[in-house]
């Protein structure tokens, strides 16, 4: 590795010195070729020599502490930063983001989020410990330029992702699009798009937000939009559609939803040459029966199909694992019915005045609640309760226990039936996207912003976030690393500062142990031997509070 120092005369006429820090390799027909690292053109003419310098000393940084006035220091954390950037150029992130200072901001609210997931203000102190400034080539900034950032984002998504999505298909368009909703609950109350709704979280009492995350089949994020809390996950699949055609250009497509999102009005709505995958629900499957479209005996099949005349197509499959599962889950809630049924029954003994039909009423409510009563009844003698259970009814809920039936209007020259199962067994990466941005590695919550706008940004940094720890996860599969793990370790690996003449500054990197040589390879990272050091207090306007300490 060394500096390339060239003239190169621009357009306009003018002269000017161009600084490289170019690095030799070979290429896989073992032909010697050169590659740029980095322009460091804008640097001093101070920091520029002290760069020249540690790298001629590269192999033993001992021999400049002889030269006059250089000196050394602890740097700033290196390696989780470089490696993210350099993933984030490899993807187009950069590009699509742009290399303003808006898009670096927004780029380093990614990469906060990845390395310690937080507030604005985290993120700030975060640049103080890690090279934010001199590897983006940032200015100094604050939480408030962070929080105006997040406007920014919101203002600006649409075109981001449609830069993002053509760098994911310059040419072809995909043909297959997933889709599923989720819900995230708020601490605050003061949230513009906070509302009571059906929480996913189980967290009673607590507003939420509505979050849409659209992939294409390789579970790769395209898309992400916000709602209010209230917003059913019907509603939002327009949106979706819409997106699809007026964003992405892509006409003749088929989206795969979940059973509660696509159904007969979205259906309906769907333009020509758009096709749906989806599933149906239990009572929709039991009357198909009844109306003797599907047989219940089809589910005993590896994988079964059945097409109306209108070209509906279902496939049906019984999963055996799910379906024991099932039967678990029923009778731990019987057993533990059959729990309260004894604790009433000693409380009647031991209380005689008690009543049982207030026994009674309670146990009731605990059937209802555990979705036993088709075949579970409580009765209530003089003193005593007891439980009954209808056999027959229990077989018949049985049936469709580990059941499912997807529909779609593909035709089976464009999917055959094994293809079908596969495109909506798909959906099981968006689902986990969801689990990543939530209660993962990136954790979605809490939401540390009231304005609307300032919502739609955060979530969009978290969709972002995900994109990169999607492609980590991938390339350190074989290493048996969480990403967290792997960012830990690469974010213990600090710059050593050198010290110029009390001014020119640059940073040498040491040569990583040999794990963290193994992370970096896996990753398709090669960190640079020197940096330029900008020296840029990165600083929050709120101040910690000073503890007390005893005299």
């Amino acid at each position: 590795m060394h500096v390339d120092s060239s003239t190169v005369r621009a357009k306009s006429g003018k002269s000017y010195t161009r600084h490289l820090i170019r690095q030799a390799y070979r290429d896989e027909e073992g032909k010697p070729r050169q590659r740029t690292i980095a322009n460091i053109s804008k640097c001093a003419p101070q920091e520029i020599d002290a760069i020249k310098l540690a790298l001629k000393h590269k192999g033993d940084l001992t021999q400049l502490a002889s030269l006059k006035d250089v000196t050394f220091e602890q740097g700033l954390s290196v390696g989780a930063v470089w490696t993210l950037w350099s993933l984030a150029q490899e993807l187009g992130l950069t590009d699509a983001l742009g290399n303003d200072r808006q898009g670096k901001l927004a780029l380093w609210q990614v990469m906060a989020r990845i390395i310690d997931q937080g507030s604005r203000l985290s993120a700030v102190r975060l640049a103080g410990s890690h090279a934010a400034c001199d590897v983006l080539g940032l200015e100094s900034f604050n939480e408030d330029d962070l929080y105006a950032n997040l406007d920014w984002l919101c203002e600006n998504q649409a075109d981001i992702e449609k830069r993002l999505f053509r760098r994911l298909y310059p040419k072809k368009k995909p043909k297959l699009f997933l889709y599923d909703v989720t819900s995230s609950y708020l601490e605050g109350m003061r949230n513009e798009l906070a509302a009571f709704g059906y929480n996913r979280d189980g967290k009673r009492g607590k507003k939420q937000i509505v979050i849409g995350l659209l992939c294409d089949q390789e579970g790769v994020p395209l898309s992400i939009e916000v709602f209010e809390g209230n917003t059913v996950d019907t509603k939002t699949f327009g949106a979706q559609v819409r997106k699809v055609s007026e964003r992405f250009g892509a006409k003749s497509v088929t989206f795969v939803g979940d059973r509660g999102m696509i159904k007969g009005p979205q259906i309906d709505e769907l333009p020509e040459g758009c096709h749906y995958i989806t599933a149906i629900t239990k009572p929709q499957i039991q009357k198909l029966i009844v109306d003797g479209i599907i047989q219940q005996e089809l589910f005993d099949e590896d994988l079964a199909e059945i097409e109306t005349d209108e070209g509906i197509r279902y496939v049906l499959r019984r999963n055996p694992i799910r379906a024991a599962e099932i039967a678990d889950s029923r009778r731990d809630k019987l057993a533990s019915v059959a729990k309260l049924v004894a604790e009433r029954n000693d409380y009647l003994v031991e209380h005689p005045r008690a009543r049982a039909s207030t026994a009674l009423r309670v146990v009731d409510e605990a059937i209802a609640k555990r979705k036993l009563a088709g075949w579970v009844k409580a009765v209530a003698s003089e003193n005593a309760l007891s439980l009954s259970q209808d056999a027959e009814a229990l077989a018949e809920e049985s049936k469709l226990d580990g059941c499912y039936v997807i529909k779609t209007d593909l035709d089976k020259t464009d999917a055959d039936k094994e293809t079908v199962h596969g495109r909506y067994k798909d959906l099981s990466q968006v689902e986990w996207a969801f689990r990543t941005t939530k209660t993962g590695h990136l954790e979605n919550r809490p939401i540390h912003v009231r304005l609307a706008s300032r919502t739609r940004g955060h979530v969009f940094v978290v969709m972002l976030a995900y994109r990169l720890v999607q492609e980590l996860t991938r390339r350190w599969q074989s290493l048996d690393l969480t990403v967290q793990e792997g960012i830990d370790q690469l974010a213990g690996l600090c710059a050593t500062r050198m010290i110029l003449g009390g001014e020119a500054q640059c940073q040498t990197l040491p040569k990583p142990r040999p794990e963290l040589t193994e992370i970096l390879a896996a990753a398709g990272v090669e960190l640079p031997e020197a940096l330029p050091s900008k020296g840029i207090k990165v600083t929050t306007r709120k101040k910690l509070t000073k503890r007390r300490t005893k005299s």
